[in-house]
């Protein structure tokens, strides 16, 4: 009998160094894939450059390579075509346009022309000052449509390689508070990347979380209190468990802290003053010298604006609001007018494309972004930066402050015509989480990157998920409720069995 015992206890030990192998193994393969997508992502940003390259040197040679033009004792092309790579290189970087498969094809698609525009029109000007003379410009627009179909083609190629090397993982959401489940539905619109499978409740108890995440590929964890989710933390990462984190205000308010070692104990000084002021000082060098940049074709394109909103119905050219900047310091925000006269005496429930207040001129402005064009000149008088949190309503946000006084952590800043929550969130972000992602650039800025959100900025005019409505609120609330009361029922049904 106790031969038979042992017998059986050997078989079981077996079975779980089994399965034990095979879960390390899998890790093990998993690993390599991730290594091996890294190196295959970068030889795809190579290879796309080189092209772009070639197609550049080759149009060059064919259209603009004259007797007179210097060449440095022959070098001069090598110089020329090095040059554009760079560029290429930098704008794609500062634009994200490698990351294919880690973005949507069609985010990647767009960033990656609006760089080679950017790339096409310095290297046209460049081009002109070797030649001391303005060349024609017909070269130029068929190496950017010949640009813009190869990075389409290698958008979408990179992109399907990319996902049939990553395959989407088996994932369990281990959840605080019912908004944290909020986060599954984000997740679940890139199934490319992220399967949420499960989501449990952090109060089922620490043993039943292990068993959840033993069945799992990956974890996510959202909303879950310190302790616990430290501990969570501590368990996946022993055990070498993929893991996703949401992080709160305090999170990113470490991120930005200095490391300090003096001791044998390791220290983080969170000095909390915003920027310093040889930041502050180049921040305001590069905003003025941006502005005088961006006056040149903005104020044709605001002339004409003005015109069509006073053609339109006779009304003031611009709209200002009294909006919150850093200090809460209170100034008038400026915009063209985009919404009938007295807007605010007609009741409506919310303002949309289907709404009665916008006028004819004011639905192309608004879909165009035209509408803030204005704020240039809040700018060049001080109260605003190109790149900084949102300024938001004086009511607004006296509420959001009284409902969670963090959001006033982000007003250590200058107010932004744009900013993280403008290129990462949508029109339904929830003010906790427009907060959190100020404040990651607050904790996170230096002056590339300012630059690099600029560039960023300019794809959110195509991104058609950037204004996302309330409607689509109110539907993940019903989703996070039946979600949660499924799972409820799954695990009362476990528990009786």
């Amino acid at each position: 009998m106790k031969d038979t015992q042992n017998s059986k206890n050997l078989r079981s030990s077996s079975r779980s160094e089994d399965v034990f192998k095979n879960d390390e193994n899998k890790r093990e393969r998993f690993q390599r894939l991730q290594d091996l997508k890294g190196v295959i992502r970068k030889v795809e940003g190579f290879l796309e450059l080189f092209v772009l390259s070639v197609i550049y040197y080759t149009i060059w040679k064919s259209f603009y390579r004259t007797e007179d033009t210097p060449f440095f004792y022959g070098y001069g092309k090598i110089v020329l075509v090095l040059v554009y790579a760079a560029l290429l290189f930098l704008i794609f970087y500062m634009c994200d346009s490698f990351k294919y498969g880690h973005r949507k094809l069609s985010e990647v698609v767009i960033s990656q022309w609006i760089s080679v525009i950017i790339v096409d029109f310095i290297t046209y000007f460049q081009l002109c000052l070797i030649n001391t003379k303005l060349i024609s410009l017909i070269p130029m627009l068929l190496i950017l449509i010949i640009d813009g179909i190869v990075t389409l083609c290698c958008s979408a190629v990179f992109t399907s390689i990319y996902h049939n090397i990553y395959v989407p993982k088996n994932m369990v959401m281990i959840y605080g508070d019912e908004k944290a489940v909020d986060l599954k539905f984000k997740m679940d619109e890139r199934p490319d990347k992220y399967c949420v499978t499960k989501v449990v409740s952090y109060t089922v108890g620490f043993e039943r979380l292990k068993d959840e995440i033993t069945n799992h590929d990956a974890v996510v964890i959202s909303g879950v209190p310190a302790q616990i989710r430290n501990d969570l933390l501590k368990y996946c990462y022993a055990n070498e468990i993929r893991t996703y984190v949401a992080p709160n205000v305090s999170d990113i308010i470490m991120l930005g802290g200095e490391t300090i070692n003096l001791f044998d104990t390791p220290l983080y000084l969170v000095k909390g003053n915003g920027l310093n002021p040889v930041q502050r000082f180049f921040k305001r060098t590069m905003d003025l010298l941006l502005c005088l940049i961006a006056l040149i074709p903005a104020l044709p394109i605001m002339g004409i604006v003005a015109l069509a909103i006073k053609l339109d119905d006779h009304g003031p050219v611009f709209y200002r609001q009294e909006r919150v900047t850093k200090n809460g310091k209170v100034f008038d925000i400026l915009k063209f007018r985009s919404m009938v006269v007295d807007a605010g005496k007609i009741a409506v429930d919310l303002a949309s494309e289907s709404d009665p207040r916008i006028t004819r001129v004011g639905r192309v402005i608004r879909a165009t972004r035209l509408d803030e064009l204005p704020q240039i000149l809040n700018i060049l008088k001080g109260d605003m930066s190109w790149v900084g949190p949102r300024p938001e309503q004086v009511s607004y946000t006296e509420e959001f402050i009284r409902e969670m006084p963090e959001y006033a952590l982000r007003m250590k800043v200058k107010g932004g015509l744009t900013g993280y929550a403008q290129i990462y969130g949508k029109y339904n972000t929830s003010p906790y989480d427009k907060a959190k992602l100020d404040l990651m650039y607050i904790e996170n800025y230096s002056f590339f990157l300012d630059i690099k959100l600029i560039f960023m900025t300019l794809q959110t005019v195509f991104k058609k998920d950037s204004t996302e409505g309330i409607d689509v609120a109110k539907q993940r609330e019903e989703m996070r409720k039946h979600l949660i009361e499924e799972e409820t029922e799954a695990d009362a049904d476990a528990v009786k069995v």
